[in-house]
C-alpha cells in the first residue's frame, strides 16, 4: 500500500510538472501584454502585424516619408525611407503576398484632390501608387461638418483596398463610410459601398483577421474639459457573419479600449484570432505605446 502511495504522489508531481511547463510555454508564446514604442513614432498611425517579430510602422505628417520594421517588443529593426512624399500618411496594411500599402488619404477639410495609396513590395525595393477620388464628393470647400471625406484605416482583402472615413470630432453625426479600391489602377473612382453611426465614436483604424474574416475597427472620442483637460475613449467594434463584401452589415459586437486617460489610438492589426494590438501616438501625459487586446468569443454560426 505504501508503494502505491509512493506511485500516485510521484504521478501527481508529474503531471504538476507537465502542466506548469505547459503554462509557461502558452505564456511565453502569448503576445506581449504591453510594450513602450520608441521615441521615433511619437506620432505612429500604422500598423501591419507580418510575424511575431516583424512588426511594420509608419507616422502621419509629422514625419519624413519613412517606413519602421521593429521586432515583438518595439526595437526598431529597420528604417526604410522612400523617395515619394508623407502628405498625410494615415494607416498600413499588407497582403498574402508579402506587399504593403501606405495610406495616404488624411483629409481633416475635406480639401485634398491627391489622395494616394502607395504599394511597396519590402523584398523587391518595388514601389507603386495609384490616384482617387470619392464618387460623393463633388465640392473641395471643406464647409460642411457632415460631409467628412477623411478617411484614417484601410485594410486589404481579397484583392480589394477596404477604407473607412473618420467622423469630425468631436462635434459630428458620427457616420462611418466604406469605400473599396481595386488594387490595381493608377486612377480610380472610389465605390461607396456601405454606411454605418458609431455612437460618440470616430473610425482611425481598421483591420481584417486572414483567418477568421472577423474586422476590427478602432475608434474614438476625445473632447477638452474645463478648457484645458483633454479626455478621450477608444473602443473596437468587432464585425462578422456579414453578407460577403458589406462588413458594415453586420451587428457589432464593442470592446473598450481605454477610458477618460488622453490616449490617441491611431493604429490596429490581428496578431492571432485571439488577440490583436493597439497603438497611441504621443501625448502631453503618455508616450507612445502598444497594448494588447483579447478579442471577444466568436459565436456559434458565426463566420
Amino acid at each position: 500500500m505504501f508503494m502505491c502511495l509512493k506511485k500516485n504522489t510521484l504521478s501527481c508531481f508529474v503531471l504538476l510538472a507537465l502542466l506548469t511547463n505547459a503554462i509557461f510555454l502558452a505564456a511565453q508564446n502569448r503576445p506581449k501584454k504591453q510594450f513602450r514604442l520608441p521615441d521615433v513614432l511619437k506620432e505612429v498611425s500604422g500598423l501591419h502585424y507580418a510575424a511575431p517579430d516583424s512588426l511594420w510602422w509608419l507616422n502621419d505628417s509629422g514625419d519624413s516619408p519613412t517606413l519602421y520594421l521593429t521586432n515583438g517588443v518595439g526595437e526598431i529593426k529597420a528604417k526604410i525611407r522612400l523617395p515619394i512624399r508623407n502628405v498625410d500618411w494615415e494607416d498600413l496594411t499588407g497582403d498574402d503576398k508579402g506587399r504593403l500599402y501606405i495610406g495616404d488619404f488624411g483629409n481633416n477639410r475635406s480639401l485634398r484632390q491627391d489622395l494616394k495609396i502607395y504599394t511597396y513590395e519590402p523584398a523587391s525595393g518595388n514601389l507603386d501608387s495609384m490616384a482617387f477620388s470619392y464618387p460623393d464628393q463633388s465640392h473641395f470647400n471643406g464647409t460642411s461638418a457632415t460631409s467628412s471625406f477623411d478617411v484614417e484605416g484601410f485594410f486589404w482583402h481579397q484583392d480589394s483596398l477596404h477604407l473607412f472615413s473618420k467622423s469630425k470630432l468631436p462635434k459630428s453625426n458620427y457616420l462611418t463610410k466604406h469605400y473599396v479600391l481595386s488594387q490595381q489602377g493608377r486612377n480610380q473612382m472610389a465605390e461607396l459601398r456601405d454606411s454605418i453611426v458609431l455612437k460618440k465614436r470616430a473610425v482611425t483604424a481598421a483591420a481584417i483577421d486572414p483567418t477568421t474574416g472577423r474586422v476590427a475597427l478602432l475608434a474614438y472620442y476625445y473632447k477638452v474639459v474645463l478648457g484645458f483637460w483633454p479626455v478621450s475613449k477608444a473602443s473596437v467594434y468587432f464585425f462578422e457573419d456579414y453578407p460577403a463584401g458589406y462588413f458594415l452589415r453586420a451587428k457589432p459586437s464593442r470592446k473598450k479600449a481605454s477610458c477618460l486617460l488622453a490616449l490617441q489610438y491611431e493604429s490596429l492589426d490581428f496578431v492571432d484570432d485571439k488577440y490583436l494590438y493597439i497603438a497611441s501616438e504621443q501625448t502631453k501625459f503618455f508616450k507612445p505605446r502598444v497594448k494588447r487586446l483579447r478579442m471577444p468569443r466568436r459565436q456559434r454560426g458565426k463566420g
